[in-house]
């Protein structure tokens, strides 16, 4: 009895096994449930409160620190009370031009998305929002990127060694 139940086991699991070979999970499955296609929830999170997701890795992977990151590491990096002041005014600043742009980053890609959504894409249409949706990004990019910029005026250039080293970014031998 042991021996049939065996075989059926096998019988049936050998099918599955082949079917789950040649249907791998497809990486797209449950996106197609998000308000927006093309922006993960943690995505929308950072947009609404103007975090930088990586869009100035440019500036701070060169020797160009990061206002935020600068606050957050302000202690080791034996920050005056005016350089503070100064970080503090860059990081709301930069939040004051990256959240509205956010936003609006959010709408052009729900914009985008209903037009697929409501089959009315065409060529042109798809241009356009496509257009919109890259002016955007380019913004919401410069934006994050100048304000590492401006950063580097507050700090000293042994404090931007000091941050680059802190950050774990190849011994802080950066130069400007």
């Amino acid at each position: 009895m042991h021996r049939l139940a065996n075989l059926f086991a096998v019988a049936v699991a050998l099918p599955l096994s082949a079917l789950a070979q040649h249907n791998p999970p497809q990486p797209y499955a449950g996106l197609e449930q998000r308000p927006v296609k093309a922006l993960s929830p943690e995505q929308l999170a950072d947009l609404r409160a103007g975090r930088g997701m990586g869009l100035a890795l440019p500036a701070e992977l060169n020797g160009y620190p990061g206002p935020t990151h600068v606050l957050e590491l302000a202690g080791p990096l034996g920050l005056t009370s005016e350089q503070r002041a100064r970080t503090e005014a860059l990081v709301a600043a930069m939040k004051a031009e990256a959240i509205p742009l956010g936003e609006r980053l959010i709408a052009d890609e729900a914009a985008l998305d209903r037009l697929f959504a409501e089959k009315r894409v065409t060529a042109g249409t798809l241009d356009t929002a496509s257009a919109s949706v890259g002016a955007t990004q380019a913004a919401l990019r410069a934006a994050h990127l100048r304000y590492h910029l401006d950063m580097i005026a507050v700090l000293t250039p042994e404090q931007v060694a000091r941050y680059a080293m802190l950050r774990g970014y190849g011994g802080g031998t950066h130069r400007h």
